[in-house]
């Protein structure tokens, strides 16, 4: 399963799952865009469904876990890169408004660890050595460097470090639970990915980072991709950065 299958990272997600061998079930709201996703995959030969899932309706969790493996038959494998957020998640410190914070911690950081508990519940429940993979971010780890975003319409929202380096918590905890069921839980943590910003913003987040270069999407995928394997397989309850080197200095 890769939830929030249609983003920028969860479509290489998917397309890095599919290509190790995978058969993919993409979960996301866009049914029109799923399909042609869908056939997109298909065309080079990947594995690769559509099933219609809004992470932010917790009610219906079990009814969507249930009727996937109806569909599709059991899962070991979860990555999350869903990303819901309200229409004023670009907003600043100076612009937060209360029912706002609250409303995208619960969509982004309540409703990713109830769904890993139901899915980790899940593969406990039906003996399934599985392995779960959550996105984090740099911005759970470390502060925000507000100097990259000066001059330009966008910056990094209040609630963000807060998500994120709950995700990133809630996933070590869940670890240390479900471990001795066979069940692997991590936190990938990309730093930033390029897609189209702002020149200025492009070339100031370069200028701070080791690798002097933004991450492509791909590159996150690819990690996704390792912790979902056997290759994997004594690896659970830790973060690792995908940051070109961001967290390290």
């Amino acid at each position: 399963l890769v939830c929030g299958g249609l983003g920028l990272i969860g479509r290489e997600i998917s397309k890095a799952l599919a290509q190790a061998g995978s058969k993919v079930v993409l979960l996301d709201i866009d049914e029109n865009e799923g399909q042609r996703f869908v056939e997109n995959c298909r065309n080079e030969n990947l594995a690769v469904e559509f099933y219609k899932f809004d992470i932010t309706k917790t009610e219906s969790y079990h009814h969507d876990l249930s009727k996937i493996v109806e569909i599709h038959g059991d899962f070991q494998i979860m990555a999350n890169a869903a990303y819901p957020r309200t229409q004023d998640w670009g907003n600043g410190f100076e612009d937060m408004l209360d029912s706002s914070f609250k409303k995208n911690v619960e969509m982004q950081l309540s409703c990713v660890c109830y769904f890993t508990t139901k899915v980790a519940e899940y593969m406990r429940k039906n003996g399934i050595a599985g392995s779960v993979i959550n996105l984090g971010s740099i911005y759970g780890v470390v502060g925000p460097d507000f100097g990259v975003y000066e001059g330009l319409p966008m910056t990094c929202p209040p609630a963000y470090g807060a998500v994120k380096g709950g995700i990133a918590s809630f996933g070590r905890h869940a670890a240390s639970y479900y471990g001795k069921f066979g069940i692997r839980i991590n936190t990938v943590s990309p730093g930033g990915v390029f897609n189209g910003q702002d020149p200025k913003f492009v070339a100031r987040y370069e200028r701070k980072t080791p690798l002097q270069r933004m991450a492509q999407a791909d590159e996150v995928a690819s990690m996704v991709a390792f912790l979902a394997s056997s290759a994997a397989s004594y690896v659970t309850g830790t973060e690792i950065m995908v940051d070109g080197g961001w967290t390290s200095i």
